[in-house]
């Protein structure tokens, strides 16, 4: 672990390769699980404020729950996640020709017609945040769809930190990013082998 400013950062962010590959992963990270996203409580209310520009966007299934449920639950550990459908999909899941899984908030944000209303947790995978008394612990959780990732990621020489510049910095600033970005070309310089 290294530390940045009040974050403790786990070596696998530095060291791994790793770069989204959804032609073959298909964005299985969106409807593989037994729980939605985790969401902060500004992003509910975001996604709240936001709900009547969001919902044309989604499969009228998912229209459906958000009108019944809303956009967020509490799962049975006592997490703010968002809504599912079936036990499995999102409800800003969408699909795309050959089943290839879109985030509806992050389409529509690249397009300009929302706000970034991606909740940070899915932004920031295969990163996962852990708040303890005065520093948020910041690791790399490892899960077998991402192979292809890291696959990726190693042919095009990106380590998990670059590809991750964008949430990253939305999420700890840029200030926060420059020096993340320093350290790991030292540590990289100092050992070759990773």
């Amino acid at each position: 672990m290294l530390q940045i400013q009040n974050t403790l950062v786990s070596l696998d962010l530095i060291e791994r390769f790793f770069h989204c590959d959804l032609d073959k992963c298909l964005g299985e990270c969106c409807v593989e699980g037994d729980a939605g996203a985790p969401l902060l409580p500004e992003e509910e209310q975001a996604l709240k404020d936001n709900i009547e520009r969001i919902l044309p966007l989604l499969s009228p299934r998912a229209q459906e729950l958000v009108r019944e449920q809303g956009p967020a639950y509490t799962d049975s550990e006592g997490d703010l996640v968002t809504s599912i459908l079936d036990g499995r999909d999102c409800v800003f899941t969408t699909y795309a020709p050959g089943g290839k899984c879109l985030c509806a908030l992050e389409k529509a944000y690249r397009e300009g017609t929302l706000p970034q209303l991606k909740p940070i947790s899915c932004h920031l995978y295969p990163v996962r945040l852990k708040e303890y008394d005065g520093f948020t612990a910041v690791n790399c959780h490892k899960w077998k769809i991402c192979r292809c990732a890291e696959t990726l990621g190693r042919s095009r020489g990106i380590r998990a930190y670059e590809f991750l510049k964008e949430p990253l910095t939305r999420r700890f600033g840029a200030e926060w990013y420059s020096e993340l970005e320093l350290t790991a070309r030292e540590w990289l310089k100092s050992h070759p082998e990773k």
